[in-house]
């Protein structure tokens, strides 16, 4: 008599291993008529699944890696924490990696291909540049959250984004509309096709769109944590003191620019209006309240997952998602 696996069975169902998987271990998240399918052809095989090879697959290669590039930028810390919420009942074991915002996390996505035969990648707050040929041989799939990976050479890389240029540009807008001229703009590196170089540009656009030019001795590159933006903006406003305006390409870059301005006796937004990027729940609360733009986070994390899901399980080819995202008005602007 035939022994089936349960590849046979997934193949004899029309659906996938991890379906037939889900059925085995009494998982809610089969719909019925599915479930009936499968325990129908398993009873027709007379199959029995074996709990413990089942454990054992699962342990040595059903592993999936989150890692997020900014350990010190709370945006991402709560996106990163929002994908695996919604990991909880999955089939794959998912594990973590924490990174500075100026490591390499491509080295460390290849170090764990390595060490943990990992079966799937979601990237957070990382850049897409020339370290990320190290890829080329890393034949699984891998989602992009919060940078897009569409005309990238990484053929298996799918993306999860808001529209950072049109919502960095709507920002901006928003600041030159008011009156404001000698505005800057703290950021990352504006070089590449990552957020903060679509944000820069977003940034050109607005002021195209306004009939003026950016000053780019405005321009305040700095890494996305409240201290690095604390020194920056004291050190700027020493050169650049008829500033009346900073578009910050993160939350956590304008509280720092916020506390600098407050501790060099400059009023926000009385003196110098601050717009951030991102909406994180700190700044609801902070003083004055961020104009932000918001980035939804809920959405991103399940779109994230969802998209991988569909790669790992249906071999689905990747796709680009764009989700929509909104310029909140709040006290740190006028």
């Amino acid at each position: 008599m035939k022994i089936y696996t349960i590849k046979d069975i997934a193949r004899l169902s029309g659906v996938s291993v991890t379906t037939v998987s889900r059925v085995l271990n009494h998982r809610p998240d089969v719909n019925r008529e599915t479930r009936e399918r499968v325990e129908r052809i398993m009873q027709d095989c007379h199959f029995v699944g074996n709990a413990n090879a089942r454990g054992l697959k699962q342990a040595e290669s059903d592993v999936v890696a989150v890692i997020l590039r900014g350990r010190l930028n709370p945006f991402l810390n709560a996106l990163a924490e929002a994908i695996l919420q919604r990991t909880v009942s999955s089939d794959f074991t998912y594990v973590t990696e924490f990174i500075d915002e100026k490591a390499d996390e491509f080295q460390t996505a290849l170090r764990l291909y390595h060490e943990k035969r990992v079966k799937g990648f979601i990237f957070v707050g990382s850049r897409i540049d020339g370290r990320a040929r190290v890829m080329d041989g890393v034949d699984v799939p891998m989602v992009f959250a919060t940078v897009s990976t569409a005309g990238t050479l990484l053929e298996r890389a799918s993306s999860v984004t808001i529209d950072d240029r049109a919502m960095s540009r709507e920002a901006m807008v928003a600041l030159l509309r008011s009156g404001h001229r000698r505005i800057a703009v703290f950021g990352g590196d504006r070089t590449g096709d990552d957020c903060h170089a679509l944000r820069y540009q977003g940034v050109l656009d607005a002021c195209r769109a306004c009939g003026c030019t950016f000053d780019e001795s405005r321009y305040v590159e700095t890494r996305f944590s409240l201290k690095d933006a604390y020194d920056a903006t004291r050190a700027f406003f020493a050169l650049k003191g008829d500033t009346t305006a900073v578009f910050c390409m993160a939350d956590t870059v304008a509280m720092g620019v916020c506390r600098a301005l407050h501790d060099i006796g400059r009023q926000v937004p009385e003196d110098v209006s601050v717009v951030g990027f991102d909406g994180t729940e700190l700044g609801k609360y902070f003083v004055p309240r961020l104009t932000t733009v918001v980035q939804p986070v809920d959405e991103i994390a399940g779109q994230t997952v969802e998209v991988l899901t569909d790669m790992l399980e249906n071999g689905a080819p990747p796709r680009h998602v764009v989700v929509s995202s909104e310029l909140l008005m709040r006290e740190s602007f006028c």
